[in-house]
Parts: C-alpha cells; structure tokens; sequence
C-alpha cells in the first residue's frame, strides 16, 4: 500500500525483505532552503509543530499533519516533534506556496526514488 498523499513518507520506497515484510525506505528531507515567502514564527509559550502547521496551512485538509515540513525546514532540524518548542525560538516556516509547490511535488518525489 503506497503512503497516502502528503504524506512525509512519500518520498520512500517500499521494499520487500527476505521474508515478504514490505519496508519502506529512509525518506530524504526537503531541508532549509531560503525562499523569498519564507515567515519567521517566533514560539510563543504552549506553541507546537502541529500548531503552528493548522496555523499556517489552515488551507490544506488536515493541515495539522504537515507538522513534519515545519519540522524538517530547520536550518537545524528538530529531529524529536513530540519536545516542546522553546519559547523565543525562531521557527522559519515555508510557505503554502512552497510547501504544495516545491515540497510536495510531484517531480521532488521521482527524483527521490
């Protein structure tokens, strides 16, 4: 079964190990890469990844599942999602433009496989 669209793990491959077990590859993340929409969030008390994702992409359905490119367009990742944000840390946030556009896409997922 292939990762459901916008998913962070549709960007892996599914491979069978040698006893059928279908396992899914190490994903490549998008990573920090300046853009000229690029917002700075500056985290506030009780602020949190899936948040601030249902803050920002409020267009896209499910828009708290999209935590994980805040996450991963760090200039230093945050590798654990489920540690508080601390307050006063600058979060560069990409933009719904670049999230559907450049991190989604179509054309990153094939060069990826």
């Amino acid at each position: 079964m292939a990762p459901h669209a916008g998913s962070r793990y549709s960007f892996s491959l599914g491979i069978r190990d040698e006893v059928g077990r279908l396992l899914l590859t190490e994903r490549v993340p998008y990573g920090f890469q300046p853009h000229a929409d690029t917002r700075v969030h500056l985290v506030a008390e009780g602020d949190s990844l899936w948040g601030l994702a249902g803050r920002y992409f409020a267009p896209l359905p499910r828009a708290c599942g999209f935590w994980w490119a805040i996450a991963d367009f760090q200039p230093e990742p945050i590798i654990d999602a489920t540690l508080e944000l601390e307050a006063g840390r600058r979060v560069f946030i990409p933009s719904l433009r670049v999230l559907t556009d450049v991190i989604l896409s179509e054309q990153r997922r094939r060069t990826s496989e």
